[in-house]
């Protein structure tokens, strides 16, 4: 069975070009379906340093999404990884989830920081930030990933 949801959200201010780096410093403004959202569904969300957002890559073409392994950004200096190995728009639902710092809560306008989402871009699920729901243990990781975003949170000169 499929399932099958609705966006509660949009990013309405922010960086408009998709770009895979220079996403440091940029402030984005998601705006919440006021239509299905009373005001106290974010009461309390302002306590919270970070959210959890769910978001759609519904700029990008269905066509783009790949299975086999490939190299990621195309450089063949890292080896090349299976589709779940990623975390672009080339996945089967081109879903993607970042961690953006809220800056505040103005009515069911979340402003919010280090959201690599561009303008347009729907909301599907948000939360607060848990640190005790976040990884346990420790993180292990290939090289690539650090060399791949050594400028992705970097601030765009």
């Amino acid at each position: 069975m499929a399932l099958k949801i609705e966006p509660i959200g949009e990013v309405v201010e922010g960086r408009a070009e998709v770009a895979d780096d220079y996403w440091g410093g940029v402030e984005s403004v998601i705006q919440l379906d006021d239509s299905e959202f009373p005001l106290d569904s974010v009461l309390g969300l302002e306590e919270f340093s970070h959210l959890v957002v769910v978001w759609h890559f519904d700029q990008a073409s269905p066509s783009d999404v790949e299975y086999h392994a490939r190299s990621p950004r195309g450089n063949a200096q890292w080896p090349a990884t299976g589709t779940f190995a990623h975390r672009n728009h080339r996945r089967p639902n081109q879903l993607a989830q970042s961690f953006p710092r809220l800056i505040k809560v103005d009515g069911l306008r979340l402003h919010v920081t280090d959201l690599d989402a561009v303008v347009g871009t729907k909301i599907y699920d948000l939360s607060p930030y848990f640190e005790e729901m976040g990884p346990r243990g420790t993180i292990r990781e290939p090289a690539w990933p650090g060399e791949m975003l050594t400028d992705y949170w970097a601030e765009k000169s």
